[in-house]
């Protein structure tokens, strides 16, 4: 038989079913109901259903078939007009069937009615060799999943082992060990560098904070229907299916489970622990699944992770605050505390929320290979036992939640005083940075300045160099002057006389002193002596050529006979013109031919 897909909804006096039979035939089937009990067949579908509330068989029951959709619809009266009928929607527990009342006990001995004949008795061999009896206790298996259940999955799963959980063999570990261990594997883990990191550049953080999932405008509508009116509402109001996650309820196998009281409080704090988990990975991811959702939500829960078996709310939210600060992409407080608030709206919103949740995660899990072993020992178990649970037992599970407070000081990493010593670093950080500006702008002021100085410094050495270019350049000029003027004197006195017979009649190389009256040189500190040596040699050469020239120069002697019987007063005349340039006279290479005399009288001189 096929169990057909179905939906249940109500109104204050009747409870509608809906059922999806597509290949069945109209005209055959049948419809029972009395009081929690409800059956439909039409061939090749059977569907049984144990109701939350009773319905009676009174006229006003109605069924309609849709032949289009292939659906039939069925209107059934409450027997108590305006009852409200809690969790239409856990479809697993509307399948069970209806728990039996015998008083019968579950377990009974069962004695073999056949009877042994002696014949058929084979005889005892009483010479057989006896071995001492050793008892060898069985090896002890510590439990673990949903309820402490389970043992010894792992051994058989060795190969998947590490890519699920990080505690190795936890079936020879005992829970308070695995604790151990796993508070040290965080306190390792744990990265100031990147905490750090996330603390002060958290423009991520804040624009991840500002998603909003569906349980958030769920949780509005809720609120504002309880301000309007105080009567008690579940969850189905707010909370909507989808056929994929009906399908999935339909697919569980409806089983009962046997929790003692501690078992129940550990399945209660691993809900919490696993929605945190769940809550997280939605906020970072912005409700879209990736390769990382799968590994987010089991190595952020320490009851999927360690197996770990919690015994307060506060260990849960310190074991969650620890390992998100410790493990993900993004190890911020502040996603801590927002898991927390979006936790306690999934709580309030009731069993229909946290199902919603479970379904999730159990199709991530499924969907990714070595997670799927989580499914078997936690998820679909809670998936079933959701459906069961009473909604006044999560309330109270939601307030206890709300009343517990998580700091930064409850996760044992020395938040605060990473932080503060990070804020002190920055502070001196901003401090030498200022000082190093104002040293830096000082510095371009003293450069500036001395840059400054030196071009003054180079504007005034380029006018010395100029005034001392121009007082050389006139120095240089002057000297030119008075060489010109001293090469004229100097030519007249050192030139040879010759008379008109040709011969030499003197040569006059006596300095001169020309000066302004203060001042003597020698005519040998303005020519080095082997230049003037050289100039000398030149003139006497000079002097020799002109003295074997023809008599034919008679008549230039004679003139400068004449010149010589009136002199004129040429020492003066040169000294007037040294005396206005402050320097001697040298002594010119250039001969002047005018001064050749012509004296018949030299013999007698």
């Amino acid at each position: 038989m096929i169990t057909p897909a179905f939906e249940l909804t109500q109104d204050p006096d009747f409870l509608t079913v809906k059922i999806r039979v597509p290949y069945a035939r109209a005209s055959e089937f049948d419809i029972y109901f009395e009081g929690e009990d409800f059956k439909f067949y039409a061939k090749p579908y059977f569907l049984r259903l144990t109701l939350p509330g009773r319905i009676v068989e009174d006229g006003r029951e109605k069924a309609s078939y849709n032949t289009d959709e292939g659906t039939f619809t069925i209107h059934l009266p409450k027997e108590v007009p305006g009852q409200y009928f809690e969790g239409l929607d856990m479809l697993t527990s509307l399948l069970a069937p209806k728990k039996s009342r015998s008083a019968k006990p579950l377990v009974e001995e069962m004695a073999a009615s056949a009877e042994l004949s002696e014949e058929n008795e084979e005889e005892f061999d009483w010479e057989m060799e006896q071995i001492p009896y050793e008892e060898s206790p069985p090896p002890l298996q510590h439990p673990y999943g949903f309820g402490n259940l389970r043992s010894g999955v792992f051994q058989r799963l060795q190969d998947e082992l590490s890519d699920v959980i990080d505690i190795k063999d936890p079936d020879q570990t005992p829970a308070e060990e695995r604790r151990r261990r796993r508070l040290a594997a965080e306190a390792a883990k744990f990265e100031p560098d990147h905490y750090l990191a996330d603390f002060f550049e958290d423009e991520a953080i804040k624009h991840l904070l500002k998603y909003k999932p569906w349980w958030i405008d769920a949780h509005k509508k809720m609120t504002a229907l309880q301000g309007e009116s105080h009567q008690e509402h579940d969850s189905p109001a707010f909370v909507v299916f989808s056929e994929e996650e009906r399908e999935q309820m339909r697919k569980f196998t409806n089983k009962s489970y046997l929790l003692d009281k501690r078992s129940r409080r550990h399945v209660y704090l691993g809900l919490i622990d696993i929605l945190l988990a769940y809550c997280y990975e939605i906020c970072v991811n912005e409700g879209d699944k990736n390769v990382e959702s799968s590994w987010n939500i089991r190595k952020l829960s320490a009851t999927l992770c360690w197996l770990e078996s919690f015994s307060s709310i506060q260990d849960v939210l310190v074991s969650f605050g620890r390992r998100v600060l410790c493990y993900p992409l993004y190890r911020h407080f502040e996603l801590v505390t927002r898991a927390f608030n979006d936790t306690v709206m999934i709580l309030q919103l009731g069993k229909a929320a946290v199902l919603k949740c479970l379904l999730d995660i159990h199709k991530i899990f499924m969907e990714s290979d070595p997670a799927y072993i989580l499914n078997d020992l936690f998820i679909t178990d809670y998936c079933i036992w959701i459906q069961k649970v009473k909604s006044k037992k999560l309330a109270a599970l939601c307030e206890s939640l709300q009343k517990t407070t998580l700091s930064k000081s409850h996760m044992g990493l020395e938040l605060e005083e990473l932080e503060a010593a990070a804020v002190l670093v920055q502070e001196e950080e901003k401090a030498l940075k200022a000082a190093g500006t104002v040293s830096k702008q000082q510095l371009l002021c003293s450069e500036s300045e001395t840059s400054d100085s030196e071009e003054s410094s180079s504007t005034s050495s380029s006018e010395t160099e100029g005034s001392d270019s121009d007082e050389q350049e006139s120095s240089t000029s002057g000297d030119g002057e008075i060489n010109s003027v001293q090469g004229t004197l100097q030519e007249e006195r050192t030139a040879p006389l010759i008379g008109c017979n040709g011969l030499r009649q003197g040569t006059d190389t006596s300095a001169m002193e020309v000066g302004d009256g203060k001042s003597k040189v020698s005519l040998q500190s303005t020519t080095p002596p082997a230049k003037l040596v050289e100039e000398l040699e030149m003139q006497i050469q000079s002097a020799m050529r002109l003295s074997e020239q023809p008599e034919g120069l008679a008549t230039a002697g004679c003139i400068s006979q004449e010149q010589e019987e009136n002199p004129v007063p040429e020492p003066d005349r040169f000294s007037e013109a040294a005396a206005g340039k402050g320097n001697f006279l040298e002594v010119s290479p250039k001969p002047n031919p005018l001064l050749f005399l012509c004296s018949t009288n030299e013999d007698e001189d």
